[in-house]
């Protein structure tokens, strides 16, 4: 069994997800520094509430008095932490030049100053990487390590990186299919492949080793 027939498997069962939900980059990048530690539903109540006081701009999120900025933010928790490193993205957005100028920068270097930017870990870079920049980066998270160590395709402890690369080694180096293939991963986890999964509702069920045991 391989990466690549998980994903056709995932694809002919649940068919395109369409993401990621968002209008613009900026967007994407947002929703990426919220949704850490809390469900999308959350996240999209919380941009809404950005939106609709003209604060979804970096500029906008930057000048808004804190308590504001808070008060947006309520409904993807952990607020007061993720106000401040909403507005260290957006300075460190803005002073790189936004998005016209960090296109324009490698993957591996852009990378590494996402990572720099302080609040930004490894799963957020590559959310922001995949999403917003359109890079062949690979993005890991808790679905994908409790997927494909039940699998017995990856050791669930593993380091993230080491996980990011074994991904991006196995597949082709192709934006459009690692979109997917997060999104449908994210989808399965969510609907069948549980903390306590639904085996027989599983479209993995007779590749998973999980289900033997």
């Amino acid at each position: 069994m391989t990466f690549t027939q998980v994903y056709k498997k995932l694809l002919k069962h649940y068919g395109r997800q369409h993401w990621w939900p968002a209008e613009t980059p900026f967007e994407v990048m947002v929703g990426a520094i919220l949704t850490q530690n809390t469900a999308w539903t959350n996240v999209e109540r919380a941009i809404a509430r950005l939106e609709s006081r003209s604060c979804l701009t970096p500029q906008a999120i930057l000048e808004a008095p804190l308590s504001e900025l808070v008060e947006c933010l309520k409904p993807s928790g952990y607020f007061n932490l993720k106000a401040q490193r909403l507005r260290n993205y957006c300075q460190w957005y803005i002073d790189a030049g936004e998005f016209p100028c960090l296109s324009c920068i490698n993957t591996d270097a852009l990378r590494k100053q996402l990572l720099a930017v302080n609040g930004i870990g490894p799963e957020t870079a590559d959310d922001i990487l995949l999403y917003a920049f359109e890079r062949p980066v690979f993005v890991i998270d808790a679905y994908t390590r409790r997927i494909f160590s039940r699998l017995k395709l990856l050791a669930s402890d593993a380091n993230y990186e080491v996980l990011r690369h074994q991904f991006e080694t196995g597949l082709q180096m192709d934006v459009a299919v690692f979109n997917e293939y997060h999104a449908l991963i994210v989808r399965h986890a969510k609907d069948v492949c549980k903390k306590r999964p639904d085996c027989a509702d599983c479209c993995l069920v007779h590749i998973c080793l999980f289900c033997e045991e």
